[in-house]
């Protein structure tokens, strides 16, 4: 008896250390971004009061959990005097193919859903995308990869959800959005992939009463953040819903990158008015002065951040329209030519040089202007 029960407590003590060793561990990972940039501005219409200068556009601190299956990421950030939150999401990795995420972050539309706002290869985001694209938005989303692809659907409700309770924005809109990519190449140095995204959106909060839950404004600011200035602005009032398209190209062979993608916007409007349509789209071409070709992530579904020493010239032209005669708005025509050169000091320092003409014409209220621009900025991130 006495050996038998030997045996028993052996065998508990063997089953619980097994058990504690298969036990996932909570990881814990800190993370931050600082970013430094000065510009000297050159503007043909001063009302727009673009002044050079220097700044601290974005400093970033935040905490990443994983624990088995799980993760979680709380990121806030700092800028020019004012905190806000920025990501706050869970997940659930369900296997290697597919995971669930639900939060506050950017969810995929379209091939700039690959990188974050301030590892833009240009330093600052195609006009198009911050016009014709969200910010970030509470919702669920999930996503499906394979080897040959990426597909992602998100249930979204609008971003001032995150910043009023209903008792303020009255119903909140809704929304849904999918991104579908094929990527049948994607091997250093070797990347093909193409996508469409799609869109459906509910009319936004207001302040005021007889526009709220009435309107949609899209808006892209001139490209710089020494100084925050919109460029183009449409304000479409008797909204109801938007329906948005937005197909991409990616290839890149050898040191030699190219991407394009291309948006339009729908916005159906009240009492017989005509809907609002605008577009716009970019080409980006990037080659590698040092280094031995780009790297995809699968997650994301784009070109990676080059590796530590690599250097990089990048060319860029992008077109927004948000003026349409038919619907009687005119938020603007804007044209932009970007030349760009990057070099990734290590893994914690970006260098980037921006050199840029942009032309804003046919906005209501303004007159037409340029803007010559020559920017830098050390961007150091842990």
């Amino acid at each position: 008896m006495k050996k038998l029960l030997t045996i028993m407590v052996s065998g508990l003590i063997t089953a619980s250390a097994i058990q504690a060793q298969d036990a996932p561990k909570l990881e814990v990972k800190p993370s931050g971004r600082i970013l430094f940039d000065a510009a000297y501005l050159s503007s043909q219409n001063q009302k727009d009061e673009l002044k050079s200068g220097v700044g601290v556009p974005d400093v970033r601190v935040g905490v990443g959990f994983t624990y088995g299956k799980w993760k979680a990421k709380i990121d806030m950030g700092y800028a020019y005097g004012k905190v806000g939150m920025k990501d706050v999401w869970l997940q659930y990795t369900f296997d290697q193919k597919n995971f669930l995420r639900g939060g506050y972050f950017i969810h995929q539309y379209g091939y700039q859903s690959c990188t974050s706002s301030s590892f833009k290869e240009t330093m600052e985001e195609p006009q198009s995308n911050a016009a014709f694209n969200n910010d970030r938005m509470l919702g669920l989303m999930y996503e499906h990869k394979t080897k040959d692809f990426l597909a992602t659907v998100s249930a979204v409700v609008e971003t001032d959800a995150m910043k009023q309770t209903t008792d303020v924005t009255g119903s909140e809109g809704i929304g849904a959005l999918t991104r579908l990519v094929w990527h049948p190449h994607t091997e250093r140095g070797n990347i093909f992939h193409v996508g469409i995204s799609g869109g459906i959106e509910g009319a936004r909060y207001n302040s005021k009463e007889e526009l709220n839950h009435k309107q949609f404004t899209l808006a892209a600011n001139w490209p710089t953040r020494v100084a925050k200035i919109k460029a183009q602005q449409a304000m479409i009032d008797e909204a109801k819903t938007m329906y948005k398209f937005s197909p991409e190209v990616l290839f890149s062979k050898g040191r030699f990158a190219a991407v394009g993608q291309y948006f339009l916007n729908k916005v159906t409007r009240r009492n017989d008015l005509s809907a609002f349509n605008g577009s716009g789209a970019y080409v980006t071409l990037r080659g590698l002065l040092k280094g031995n070709g780009y790297v995809y992530t699968m997650n994301d579904g784009g070109i990676d951040t080059p590796d530590p020493g690599f250097m990089e010239l990048v060319l860029q032209y992008n077109y927004t329209s948000l003026s349409d005669y038919r619907a009687g708005i005119y938020g603007g025509y804007l044209n932009d030519w970007t030349l760009g050169y990057d070099y990734y000091i290590n893994k914690y320092m970006i260098w980037r040089v921006r050199a840029s003409y942009t032309r804003v014409t046919n906005r209501a209220g303004f007159g037409n202007n340029e803007l010559y621009a020559l920017e830098t900025r050390l961007q150091v991130k842990f």
